[in-house]
């Protein structure tokens, strides 16, 4: 999956298509993203003696999303791009991930 952590992506199927927002989250098992502020879930808590929600109550949070339904926005150009992989001299010849659109290459 070339969509990493910090990523900004932009929605091109669902309900939430034509938004864009920063990856949260890359659950590689299941092949989902975690977009910032898309596909919010509310979840209900009961009361407990946990720190962090000790009255409960109903919380929001960011959903998935399958990684398929995403593109990756070039930082260089702003334009989802698919990625490709090349070698850069930076970096010792390690492959980086770069924009099709511009040549851009980043990380």
């Amino acid at each position: 999956m070339d969509i990493h952590k910090n990523d900004t992506v932009l929605v091109r199927a669902g309900k939430e298509k034509g938004k864009s927002g920063k990856v949260l989250a890359v659950l590689h098992a299941t092949g989902r993203v975690r977009v910032e502020k898309l596909m919010t879930v509310k979840r209900h808590l009961k009361k407990g003696r946990a720190a962090s929600n000790p009255e409960g109550g109903i919380i929001e949070k960011a959903g998935t999303i399958d990684a398929s339904n995403v593109m990756v926005v070039c930082p260089k150009c702003q334009k989802p791009t698919r990625v490709k992989h090349v070698a850069s001299a930076k970096k010792g010849g390690r492959l980086v991930r770069a924009c099709r659109k511009c040549d851009a290459a980043w990380e």
